[in-house]
C-alpha cells in the first residue's frame, strides 16, 4: 500500500513560513537540497493546499511537479490553470484512502498545514520528514495546527548536512491513537 508522506520544511520553533507566507529566511541551497530533489524521485503523486499552490502560482508556475500526479485541495478555485493539476474541493480523505489502495509510488503531502491537520487528524499520514532548518522565526504558521489527539511517532530516519538542516523522519504510530 502507497504511503502518504508529510514532507515540510520547518524552523527550530516549528514554523513553516512567516505570517505572511514568507520563507526566505529558509536555507535554499547547499547540500540538503540535492538530498529533497533525491527524496522527490520516490513520489508519483502530490497533494497540496491551495495557498501552497498559489506559491509557485504566483511565479507562473501552473504544473509545479510535472513528473507526478498534481492535486490542489480548494474550495475557493473553480477551475484549474493547468491540465496536469486536479483540483478536489471535497472527500479530500476519500481521494487520499484510493490513491493508496492504487499501484504505484508514495503520496507527497506537501502542505500546508490545515491540509496536513486535517489528514493528521483523520489517521492518513503515514510519515512525517520535518526538514528542520537552523533558523527561528518567533512566530509564523506553524506545521501542524492543533490536532484532535496527541500524534505518537517513532523516529525512522535522521539526516544531518552541512548547511545545518536536518531531514528528521518519524512514522506514525496507529496503535497509540486507537489506544
Amino acid at each position: 500500500m502507497r504511503k502518504l508522506r508529510y514532507v515540510v520544511a520547518s524552523t527550530l520553533d516549528g514554523f513553516i513560513c512567516r505570517e505572511d507566507g514568507s520563507f526566505d529566511d529558509f536555507p535554499n541551497e547547499g547540500d540538503h537540497v540535492q538530498a529533497y530533489l533525491d527524496l522527490l524521485a520516490s513520489f508519483d503523486a502530490v497533494l497540496m493546499g491551495r495557498a501552497t499552490y498559489e506559491v509557485g502560482l504566483k511565479l507562473g508556475v501552473t504544473s509545479p511537479y510535472p513528473t507526478m500526479k498534481q492535486y490542489v485541495v480548494s474550495s475557493s478555485m473553480s477551475q484549474s490553470p493547468d491540465p496536469a493539476v486536479e483540483l478536489v474541493s471535497q472527500d479530500v480523505g476519500g481521494l487520499v484512502r484510493r490513491l493508496r489502495s492504487e499501484p504505484g509510488g508514495d503520496i507527497y503531502l506537501c502542505g500546508g498545514a490545515v491540509l496536513a491537520t486535517a489528514l493528521v487528524d483523520e489517521g492518513l499520514v503515514d510519515e512525517i520528514t520535518l526538514k528542520l532548518n537552523p533558523i527561528v522565526l518567533g512566530s509564523g504558521i506553524p506545521f501542524l495546527y492543533d490536532t484532535a489527539e496527541p500524534l505518537d511517532l517513532a523516529l525512522s530516519d535522521m539526516q544531518r548536512f552541512d548547511t545545518g538542516v536536518v531531514f528528521l523522519t518519524y512514522t506514525v504510530n496507529r496503535t497509540a491513537r486507537s489506544s
